[in-house]
């Protein structure tokens, strides 16, 4: 099994996050440090990670967490702010699926399943994400198009998104793809700059009654309905 592949079954990080962590040189192999993540490691090496001993937790979990403003959705924080892994108390070593900016509120997952994570997270899935976003100004229906149609930012035109008004200076919108910043970008470029934003919704999960700050482990049937979603489309 490759490294980075490795790590990411182990609960290190996401396959993309542990592939990160071998090329900054935070891994070693039998004491020797490893900077290539398609390395093929068998799983009988002293695999470490920051000096810290990797080993194979073979329970997969995944927690819904409602991410309240000024929280850091990483890991960790270099700069001490608090963390999205820090509302969660768990024996298993769990990362954030994806990232939602400090300001923005609402649901995030957890979870030490790399493989999950990553279907999760790839553009090439297209799993659906939803946010509810207060804007300045009235979005009208010619705003509401370009938003359905795809809009140019400096990055290229977005895929069509799903929007809808739900208020006089509220919206909901779906996307499927992960640029950075991109609801916010998109109301922007409409003429709409955002004000507050919330995550509302990831695939077939929903933010419900869950209230900032508080997290519950998804069950069994949940979890299966994000991988049923995360499944490459033909």
């Amino acid at each position: 099994m490759r490294l980075g592949k490795h790590l990411a079954h182990s609960g290190v990080a996401s396959r993309r996050g542990a592939e990160a962590l071998v090329a900054e040189g935070r891994v070693t192999v039998d004491g020797v440090v490893v900077t290539d993540p398609a390395r093929d490691v068998t799983g009988s090496e002293a695999i470490a990670v920051d000096g810290e001993p990797v080993r194979l937790d073979g329970a997969r979990v995944v927690y819904a967490v409602h991410k309240p403003g000024g929280v850091v959705s990483t890991a960790r924080d270099t700069h001490g702010r608090r963390t999205v892994v820090d509302l969660v108390s768990s024996a298993h070593r769990l990362y954030p699926v994806g990232r939602l900016d400090a300001d923005t509120t609402g649901l995030i997952l957890l979870t030490n399943d790399g493989d999950l994570a990553y279907a999760l997270t790839h553009p090439s899935f297209e799993v659906p994400r939803t946010y509810r976003a207060r804007v300045v100004g009235r979005p009208d229906d010619r705003a509401l198009r370009a938003l359905r149609e795809g809009v140019e930012l400096e990055d290229g035109r977005t895929a069509p998104a799903r929007v809808r008004r739900v208020g006089a200076h509220e919206v909901e919108l779906t996307i499927h793809e992960g640029r950075k910043r991109q609801v916010k970008r998109m109301l922007a470029a409409v003429g709409h700059p955002v004000t507050a934003l919330q995550r509302v919704a990831f695939g077939p999960l929903r933010l419900g009654e869950l209230g900032p700050g508080k997290h519950r482990r998804l069950s069994a049937a949940e979890v299966e309905r994000l991988r049923i979603a995360a499944q490459r489309r033909a």
